[in-house]
């Protein structure tokens, strides 16, 4: 397994996340040696969620407003239905997940996360899955949806649900341990 020993992650999320969507990946980042923030636009602490109803409060590390995609390698953005919904209505948010992508930067998106990502341009032309309800949502956007456990494309890794977690956090370190992906700039740059 690739150590990220020096890299610092970046997890966005607001309450309402899925809290072993955010717990176990980063668990496996920072045992393969990277830091990692939670992000938030929410203030002090943020709340999970545990499949059928509230989870755990995590403090957020860093204030969205106070951040910059710039301090960060890569981007991990866990699902539930209620985070990316109301992610990808806050226009800081967007821009912070765009500047991921237009920098080439490794990203990660679980479950319903993707949402957040069609929001800011980054799915046109991408191989990705995700929960199956958001098939129609990601090829509208000009994704390319297969139902499989875990998809990579140029740095773009997705899967669609917990149990697809141990796969997801394997490719997930394998990408973000590559680093700045070309590929990822170039469509980005063609969405955007």
């Amino acid at each position: 397994m690739p150590r990220l020993e020096g890299k610092k992650v970046a997890i966005l999320i607001t309450d309402g996340f899925e809290q072993v969507e955010m717990t176990e990946p980063r668990k496996a980042l920072e045992d393969a040696g990277a830091g990692t923030d939670i992000i938030s636009p929410a203030k002090g602490k943020v709340r999970g969620w545990k499949m059928t109803d509230w989870g755990e409060s995590f403090d957020v590390d860093v204030p969205l407003d106070q951040t910059d995609a710039e301090d960060y390698d890569a981007l991990v953005l866990p699902g539930g239905v209620a985070n990316p919904d109301k992610l990808r209505m806050n226009d800081k948010a967007v821009k912070f997940v765009r500047a991921f992508l237009q920098a080439g930067k490794p990203i990660a998106a679980i479950c319903h996360g993707p949402w957040t990502l069609i929001e800011a341009d980054g799915v046109q032309g991408r191989t990705m899955t995700s929960w199956p309800s958001l098939k129609t949502d990601l090829k509208n956007a000009g994704a390319n949806w297969i139902d499989r456990s875990v998809v990579t494309d140029n740095g773009l890794v997705t899967s669609r649900k917990p149990d697809d977690i141990p796969d997801f956090n394997r490719k997930m370190i394998e990408e973000f341990a590559e680093g700045i992906h070309g590929g990822q700039r170039q469509a980005a740059h063609a969405a955007g």
